[in-house]
């Protein structure tokens, strides 16, 4: 038996298939899902996300949201979410480069928030992708 997954996030489908197992990062701590999990609806904390399925493994990078399981069904509404091979490093360098100095600017409140969101979105796409692509 298999677990129909779909992440979502406001912009693409980033992932809409089976799976064997899903590790989540939850505000109550790192879940793994497994076929006939109970049913769930839980907010999602920023991290890593792992899919596996037939013996492999797909990671992605989640800044937040929503999981909710029902009946082998797993649908995850995130914030925003990237595989990790879809992460482009450079540019990642970049968008923490220009928070960072977003942070450092004596602007409003709102873009300080802005700016550290958008930091934490890059930090958290280097870690991933660091991780997980070979070579970088």
């Amino acid at each position: 038996m298999k677990l129909d997954l779909e992440i979502i996030t406001p912009t693409e489908i980033v992932f809409k298939d089976e799976a064997d197992e899903v590790v989540v990062p939850t505000v109550d701590g790192e879940i793994a899902i497994l076929p006939n999990h109970v049913g769930l609806l839980t907010k999602i904390k920023p991290g890593e996300l792992t899919v596996k399925k037939s013996g492999k493994e797909i990671h992605l990078a989640i800044t937040g949201g929503f999981l909710e399981i029902n009946e082998n069904k797993v649908s995850i509404l995130a914030d925003y979410a990237v595989r990790a091979e879809n992460i482009e490093i450079a540019r990642a360098e970049e968008a923490r480069q220009r928070a960072e100095r977003a942070m450092k600017e004596k602007g409003s409140e709102n873009n300080f928030l802005v700016a550290d969101a958008e930091l934490r979105k890059s930090l958290l796409e280097l870690k991933v992708a660091r991780k997980y692509k070979p070579g970088k």
